[in-house]
């Protein structure tokens, strides 16, 4: 059955604070729904409790509602995802007249036991690079998507949504669209460009004659000439990686093992997040614990009375 009853004052501003995420600061659609989902839980909280106006929500109502996704064990983590959207909510509502209420002053972010990304070793990226891809056109495809994964450190969606005429190969760079569809500039040299080089100039021509439309734009092809699907590269980063006995390999593993042997080699962290593409340092600095974990076991293994 329809629901046919009037939105809510909340269920509006909710509403309104999601168009201006996609409209004004060009969120990606994934971003989007995660807020969407965040902050449809919270107004269906506040709703219970006989709240529909914003102006009526208190820190207290937060607080109850906060300590619920705890108690329902939810990861801090996921806990924190949610605060921000509903601190960045009120932040709006508050910006634009619409509220004058500020029930999330004081309200801080829980404690989150720090994760480092889990990375590869140089001798196993190069196992994983150097193994004997078919001699077909999508081993050359498949080829060419590991050491870009790896050698320019893009994200999996970055990668599927790379079209030919963002590639520069001359140049030796990439024109990548990150998220919220923020463009970046990403070098590309050595094995990562000969390995997209030879994928360009062959096989990618010949998958391309197996589209039913017009020439596809996308660079990387599936086996029918359309643009590449997510889960099909997450497939074959894990296939090629159970080959030389790394199981479980993620793509966002390639773009972790890239980040911190970059670091390790001497690079700066501005640099590095420049390349990334993190809207802010504080998400590049994860890699300098990462680094800081390998020197430690490096000087555990090399000092006479560590």
């Amino acid at each position: 059955m329809t629901n046919n009853r009037p939105a809510s004052a909340l269920e509006r501003c909710r509403d309104e604070y999601l168009a201006h995420l996609s409209v004004e600061r060009g969120l990606a659609a994934n971003t989007l729904a995660a807020y969407r989902r965040d902050l449809d839980v919270y107004v269906a909280f506040l709703a219970e409790r006989g709240i529909d106006d914003p102006e009526r929500i208190s820190r207290g109502d937060i607080e109850a509602f906060i300590a619920e996704r705890h108690d329902g064990g939810y990861a801090a983590s996921s806990v924190n995802r949610t605060l921000s959207a509903i601190k960045g909510m009120h932040r709006f509502l508050a910006r634009e007249g619409i509220s004058h209420a500020t029930p999330t002053t004081g309200i801080g972010f829980a404690r989150t036991d720090e994760h480092l990304p889990d990375s590869l070793s140089i001798a196993a990226v190069s196992a994983l690079l150097d193994q004997t891809f078919p001699p077909t056109d999508t081993g050359v495809r498949d080829h060419a998507i590991l050491e870009v994964l790896y050698g320019c450190g893009v994200r999996v969606s970055e990668l599927t949504g790379l079209d030919t005429g963002d590639v520069f190969l001359d140049e030796e760079f990439l024109r990548v669209r990150g998220k919220g569809s923020k463009e970046r500039l990403v070098p590309i040299t050595g094995t990562a460009a000969r390995a997209l080089r030879e994928y360009l100039e062959g096989a990618r021509m010949r998958l391309a004659s197996h589209a039913r439309a017009s020439m596809p734009a996308a660079v990387f092809l599936n086996a029918r000439g359309g643009r590449i699907s997510r889960q099909s590269v997450h497939t074959l980063v894990e296939r090629y990686g159970r080959l030389v006995g790394i199981e479980g390999l993620h793509p966002h593993t390639l773009r972790h093992s890239f980040a911190t042997h970059m670091l390790a080699g001497g690079a700066d962290l501005r640099v590095l997040q420049e390349i990334l593409g993190h809207a802010s340092i504080s998400t590049t600095q994860i890699y300098t614990h990462v680094d800081r974990t390998q020197l430690r076991e490096v000087y555990l293994a090399a000092h006479p009375r560590a």
